[in-house]
């Protein structure tokens, strides 16, 4: 094969470990209940994996709210809300939620943001004197690959429910 033939095939290589890439593993303890999530547990859905900033962030908790409302819609997406705060932080965070958004959404604790360095979301962020890393929404599909993800560029920057729907759509076609 010459090297003009190896060429679009390395192109078609490279395009499908950039948007399909594997992911390490996710388990995680909700600090507003007693839930764990396990995305192995989660194959043959789609699951959105929300990484939010800093529990003073108020747009956090206006993105949440929004998904929340409106997340009976795509009944085929499992959200993922996580949080980098210590325990008590994202429990009085999540105060300002109604019981039956904590009920139905829990709030997940990733110590450190050590998932988000795994799936190498950017640090990098000042955020209240400290450095954090940006809000993220990563998709992963019902195989388990990620196939979109989308990082803001300041903490009002995020991924609209809406966006989100668009995507699943595109991925189910």
């Amino acid at each position: 094969m010459n090297s003009k033939a190896k060429l679009p095939i390395l192109i078609i290589l490279l395009f499908s470990t950039t948007v399909c890439a594997q992911v390490p593993v996710v388990k995680l303890n909700s600090v507003t209940n007693n839930s764990t999530f396990d995305l192995k547990k989660e194959r043959g859905k789609f699951v959105a994996l929300h990484f939010l900033l800093k529990t003073e962030c108020p747009f956090c908790i206006k993105h949440t709210r929004d998904y929340f409302s409106k997340a009976k819609t795509l009944p085929n997406v499992k959200q993922v809300f996580i949080k980098p705060d210590s325990e008590l932080e994202i429990q009085a965070w999540s105060k300002k939620l109604s019981l039956e958004e904590q009920a139905q959404f829990p709030i997940f604790r990733d110590p450190n943001a050590e998932l988000a360095r795994s799936f190498k979301i950017p640090n990098g962020y000042r955020f209240h004197g400290q450095v954090v890393h940006y809000p993220a929404t990563i998709l992963i599909s019902p195989k388990g690959k990620e196939v979109y993800r989308y990082v803001g560029k300041n903490n009002t920057d995020r991924l609209s429910f809406e966006q989100l729907e668009a995507k699943v759509k595109e991925f189910t076609k």
